[in-house]
């Protein structure tokens, strides 16, 4: 796979907030995602993929780092950052290995400011078009990004984020549906493949060399289908006969109180909402396939599709058959949709029971671009090809650890609560005493729990309920799951 000729190119998509149970594929009952669907219908379904930590910012940064985002002390809105300059991220391994690199979209580590490393065209990325969500409480307006936004929102521009975006580090306006912005400009860093529109066939040769010479590396980070989901288009608004609903204004009402009516359970139409946004996202991922496969270049190209974090009460999102929210360390705050395509390598129209994370995108992507890691600061990833190999030849219900070619166990913790998860078990445990659970409950309306449970959850098994907890009879299993969540608290403070 090191050869020039054989490294894919690699299409990373990352949503915000996508419900687990909202694709089609799940057999959704208002969710349509045709497009995301056919990038399952091409691939490997992840049924146990996951993410580092049931919020956005750690979870980037553990994603993009391919490491616990807890070795540079990450945990929670509060302690998030970006990686430290002596860890190498995705971006610069594969740049190293003579990819080009674009990014075009959200970016939330935690509080980062323009210039700092956590800015895209600071950490490896070519080119870029992205928006700073730290500077506004983790989100970016779907519609409006000026100086000129800026000026007329006053106090809540810092709530909802309608500040310049970032084209290379330098500030440029932007007015047009972010969604369909970060699209066009994904497609235009991808380029056009050398086709038969060459007019000569030696160019055409040429071309083609000069592409295999460089691949691309294009991650695109959607703030879809994050919370304030009415900021559609007219035209959008129309067709769906949906109505327009007033940004906050400070002068009018309360920040709290008028949030608490803007998410769930108060909001008119608010899963309609949502709905409009995940809608209008896979018809953009749909337009970077068609782009791809119009140029040529989609058997080439390895494709990734996941969300941030588990889908949340605030959008409306839907995470059954799973328990729980984000924000919470059930299964639905931290198991998320996860897609991997690439034709005639990863098989096609499968479904995996395999124990896998964000953190195996970098050790995959570098091992499909024959980067060298040697130098690299310990990943906490896995290659993904052992599972999406067994995933071709397993029996339904097939072993998630590594005899399915996954981990044997994975590891959650945002600080007042963690958890253990192996291809039987899930060991959770929350400190309800330090105020996050009372907080989440009254702002979010959503309940991480509180205290210690042990529930079964091997294949088909999802019960994360009080009923469900299996602590008090099996208190080995308890103690053995404990130690391992020890040992690697330990083993991450001794690197």
């Amino acid at each position: 796979m090191t050869a020039t000729t054989d490294r894919p190119n690699i299409l990373l998509i990352v949503s915000d907030d996508h419900g687990y149970a909202d694709r089609s594929a799940r057999s959704s009952a208002d969710a349509r995602t045709p497009h995301l669907d056919r990038l399952a219908d091409s691939g490997t379904t992840f049924d146990n993929g996951y993410v580092t930590a049931p919020i956005c910012s750690p979870s980037r940064a553990g994603l993009i780092a391919g490491a616990h985002q807890q070795r540079w002390g990450a945990r929670w809105f509060d302690s998030s950052a970006f990686p430290p300059a002596e860890r190498q991220v995705m971006p610069e391994i594969l740049a190293g290995a003579g990819y080009r690199t674009g990014y075009f979209g959200k970016v939330h580590y935690g509080p980062e400011q323009p210039g700092d490393r956590a800015c895209p065209d600071r950490h490896g990325f070519g080119s870029s078009l992205y928006g700073l969500a730290g500077l506004s409480m983790g989100r970016l307006h779907y519609l409006h990004h000026s100086e000129r936004a800026r000026e007329e929102y006053g106090e809540a521009a810092s709530r909802h984020g309608v500040s310049p975006l970032f084209e290379n580090g330098v500030e440029v306006d932007c007015e047009q549906h972010l969604t369909v912005e970060f699209t066009d400009r994904a497609i235009d860093f991808m380029g056009e493949a050398a086709d038969a529109a060459a007019e000569t066939e030696a160019e055409a040769e040429a071309e083609a060399e000069a592409e295999a010479e460089a691949p691309f590396f294009c991650m695109v980070a959607y703030n879809a289908v994050h919370n304030f989901a009415w900021q559609l288009p007219e035209d959008e608004l129309a067709e769906r006969a949906l109505p327009h609903h007033d940004d906050f204004d400070p002068e009018a009402a309360d920040y709290v109180d008028w949030y608490d009516g803007a998410i769930s359970p108060h909001l008119e139409h608010g899963r309609d909402y949502y709905l409009a946004q995940l809608e209008i996202m896979d018809r953009e991922i749909g337009r970077m396939l068609d782009h791809l496969e119009a140029t040529g270049r989609r058997e080439r190209t390895l494709v990734v599709y996941l969300t941030d974090n588990g889908g949340s009460t605030c959008n409306y999102g839907d995470n059954a058959p799973l328990v729980g929210t984000k924000y919470s360390l059930f299964e639905g705050g931290v198991r998320v949709p996860f897609l991997v395509s690439w034709p005639g390598t990863v098989p096609a129209g499968e479904r995996s029971q395999a124990l896998v994370s964000a953190l195996d995108l970098l050790p995959t992507f570098a091992a499909a671009a024959g980067a060298d890691l040697s130098q690299a600061a310990p990943l906490d990833g896995r290659d993904l090809r052992a599972a999406w190999e067994v995933a071709a030849s397993a029996p339904a219900g097939a072993p998630g650890g590594a005899d399915g070619g996954g981990h044997d166990v994975l590891h959650f913790d945002t600080g007042f609560q963690w958890a253990v998860r192996t291809p039987e078990w899930k060991l959770r445990w929350v400190d309800a005493s330090t105020g996050h659970r009372e907080q989440l409950l009254a702002v979010e309306h959503t309940d991480v729990g509180d205290g210690l449970t042990l529930v079964p959850l091997g294949p088909g098994e999802h019960d994360e309920s009080a009923a469900a907890d299996v602590s008090a009879q099996h208190p080995e299993v308890v103690a053995a799951l404990t130690a391992l969540h020890e040992q690697w608290v330990e083993q991450l403070a001794s690197v």
